[in-house]
């Protein structure tokens, strides 16, 4: 059974220290009647006294109209202070929220100071593919001081820069401040969670081709189930106990395990103003993966050159992790969310039961709790979402990469070196595959540059996700069922019907958000935690905003949702 929480939207009357008795013009007129409210902001907008007395004799006269607002004197500066009063009001529901308690997993200092546990892409490593030590701890060292000076000092082993580190460090004006959220520590190399996450990578890589239709009959998904389902502590889905193909590389979320397993956000026509945009995406050849030479992962750990890719020439709906990783290596971070915005405005999706103009019929909803405030809400908490993972990235988890880990993976394997990772992995079946395959124990890469140049943990695709689906769960009715579903054709040219159990709005937005953190994953540039517990960050996020943000509203509105972990919320 679902629980219910019911969250404020703003703080109470002694947490406001800035204004006198807790009072403003708007809600000392909210509290009285609508009458003598409206007599009391008519004679403050006129300049007269609350009583004039009339003459004994005269007759009755009718209720003069309400004055006219005057943005000009005593009207504007009121109208200022209380715009200063709520602005202060959403900084102080920041305030108050409660500290996290923000630990890393403890690994930086562990195996011999080697720091092969966390991130150091593009850094100088030896042939072992081991971090420079003296690049690392100015690294370090430039995170501690946070000085442009001192990043500008980070010794490099390629031409390539790394990715933006001060974001984490930005400030913002709405929502949890950056610091103020926390992830839980990512899985050490280790444990066997770790072990379990980086089997599922390999058969990820694997099965990139395998359309995801055939994932029932296919022999390397079928023998990818049976492997990731031998792991002792692997938190995927599944079903009596196993992975199945039809719980296999899912989310977690509610609705993740209905119907196909790409959602019809990423399907779907767009409606895009005069346009309608057809999803054919420009996807890349199979049998292509990179970085399965030793010298080659070692340089491009070093930060070196990559080649070009190899892309099809036909346009295709996505129909497997290959299509699906090269969305999420080209796309705009937040434009499936917008996509999926546009086809359920589109579709005339209805709005949540919170909005106020859903039983309204002289005005509608437009600016406020319209198409237009959703459009531009979801690149509000995209921006947002994204400066709270990278203070986790790079000044709390340094988490290293898949690819590194291979590196990792294939030396102890080879007997080069004694690295302490868990035995689950070594015996996995995946890994026999991969070297019959490719000669090496090396985590094949989709794209021919791996990662980009910022460590794993969290994701800044997964934490986007969590924060955009939020919004549109808040906005949307998400039980509504998602008209004449649709899965890609063999061949990813056409789009043919999808007959099965209702899809609906909720979960399949769920489903487009485990979808865009996966597809990273196929690719080979992230971990399941990456995205599991990055689209809890990306929730945290707008759910702040939406509580700051509701004071604001002349409207009185709410918006229910669905938690990622099934919890229904009202704000």
């Amino acid at each position: 059974m679902k629980k219910k929480f019911r969250m404020g939207g703003s703080v109470s009357e002694k947490e406001r220290p800035e204004r006198a008795n807790g009072v403003t013009r708007r809600n000392f007129l909210g509290r009285m009647s609508g009458a003598a409210a409206a007599a009391l902001a008519g004679s403050v907008v006129a300049g007269s006294a609350l009583l004039e007395p009339k003459p004994a004799a005269a007759a009755p006269k009718p209720p003069a109209p309400p004055a006219p607002f005057d943005p000009s004197g005593t009207n504007l500066r009121q109208r200022c202070t209380d715009a200063r009063l709520t602005r202060l009001d959403a900084a102080q529901l920041a305030f108050v929220r409660p500290l996290p308690s923000i630990v890393n997993s403890g690994e930086e200092n562990d195996y011999g100071g080697t720091r092969i546990a966390n991130f150091s892409k593009g850094l100088p490593h030896n042939g072992l593919g081991e971090v420079d030590p003296a690049a690392y701890n100015a690294l370090l060292k430039a995170l501690a001081t946070g000085s442009n000076s001192d990043f500008e000092g980070i010794p490099l082993g390629g031409s390539k820069p790394l990715r933006n580190p001060q974001a984490g460090l930005a400030f913002d004006l709405e929502g949890p401040d950056s610091h103020h959220l926390a992830l839980r520590p990512a899985p050490r190399i280790d444990s066997a969670e770790a072990a379990g996450e980086a089997a599922e990578l390999y058969w990820m890589a694997l099965a990139r081709d395998v359309h995801f239709s055939d994932y029932a009959t296919n022999p390397t998904t079928l023998a990818a189930a049976a492997d990731l389902s031998a792991f002792s502590d692997f938190r995927a889905p599944k079903s009596g106990g196993a992975v199945t193909p039809q719980t296999l590389f899912r989310g977690n979320t509610p609705g993740d395990l209905n119907g196909p397993y790409l959602s019809q956000f990423l399907l779907l026509d767009i409606p895009y103003g005069s346009l309608t945009v057809t999803q054919h995406q420009q996807t890349v050849l199979p049998g292509f993966d990179y970085m399965t030479g030793y010298a080659d992962w070692l340089n491009i750990q070093n930060g070196g050159p990559s080649g070009p890719d190899a892309f099809d020439s036909a346009p295709r709906h996505i129909r497997n992790g290959r299509d699906l990783g090269q969305y999420v290596h080209v796309d705009a971070l937040y434009e499936a969310f917008l996509n999926a915005c546009l086809i359920l405005l589109g579709m005339g999706a209805p709005f949540d039961a919170g909005n106020p103009y859903s039983g309204a019929k002289k005005q509608d909803a437009f600016t406020t709790f319209g198409a237009p405030h959703i459009l531009s809400l979801l690149t509000e908490v995209a921006a947002r979402a994204l400066k709270a993972v990278w203070y986790q990235k790079w000044f709390v988890h340094r988490r290293l990469r898949p690819e590194a880990f291979g590196g990792l993976l294939h030396n102890r394997v080879t007997g080069t070196a004694n690295y302490s990772l868990h035995p689950q992995i070594l015996n996995s079946t995946a890994l026999t595959r991969i070297f019959s395959r490719f000669g090496t124990y090396l985590l094949p890469q989709a794209f021919p540059e791996g990662s980009p140049l910022h460590p794993s943990y969290g994701a800044g695709h997964a934490t986007v996700a969590g924060a955009c689906v939020t919004a549109l769960k808040a906005w949307f009715d998400e039980s509504f069922v998602i008209p004449n579903p649709v899965v890609a054709s063999a061949d990813g040219l056409s789009l043919v019907p999808y007959v099965g159990a209702p899809l609906t709005v909720g979960g399949e937005l769920n489903k487009v958000a485990a979808n865009i953190a996966s597809g990273r994953n196929f690719a080979g540039i992230h971990w399941r935690t990456d995205f599991s517990e990055s689209a809890r960050l990306g929730e945290a996020v707008t759910i702040g905003i939406l509580q700051e943000q509701k004071a604001t509203y002349n409207e009185t509105a709410s918006f229910t949702l669905t938690w990622f972990d099934g919890t229904t919320i009202t704000i």
